[in-house]
């Protein structure tokens, strides 16, 4: 049995070397996840080495960060500070390396927020009492919403959830 129609295959152009401008499209992974810069040095190919941006390894470091959060409040107050500083630091590391390798908005806010609050934390749990009454978890959690708010917003206005820098 025979047809007679016949199949035309679309033409593509040949896959180019990504751009920092024309690396993401307006809905890269689904809409959520920036496809990450060219590895071009070493200390990026380190970075994405280690850093997990998805996958058992990503929500196990979540469940790590979500963890120190929760036992904190039972450790004696500087312990408590330094706890809370060091679960700052990991988000704002991360979501700093994040946003260096993928442009994330919201890891933008997240990472600076977080780190400027570790900062924090550890100068109170020295100090041995906090500086804002002991609502450095709550910060913790305003950093995160106002970075989705900033995600959200810059996605409405760019179509694309990637800071990128023209």
């Amino acid at each position: 049995m025979r047809f007679s129609k016949s199949v035309k295959v679309a033409r593509t152009k040949p896959s180019t070397p990504p751009s920092a401008d024309d690396c993401c499209s307006t809905r890269a992974l689904w809409g959520w996840s920036p496809p990450p810069l060219p590895a071009d040095s070493a200390s990026k190919r380190r970075i994405d080495r280690v850093l997990p941006s998805t996958g058992t390894l990503a929500a196990l470091f979540y469940v790590a960060v979500v963890a120190l959060l929760i036992a904190a409040p039972y450790l004696p107050k500087r312990a408590e500070l330094a706890v809370d500083g060091l679960a700052a630091l990991a988000g704002g590391g991360w979501c700093g390396a994040n946003f260096w390798r993928c442009r994330h908005a919201h890891c933008l806010v997240t990472g600076a927020g977080w780190l400027g609050l570790s900062v924090l934390a550890f100068a109170e749990a020295v100090a041995g009492y906090s500086l804002i009454q002991g609502n450095e978890q709550l910060v913790f959690l305003g950093v995160l919403v106002v970075a989705l708010g900033f995600e959200g917003a810059w996605y409405l206005l760019r179509g694309t959830n990637a800071v990128r820098l023209r």
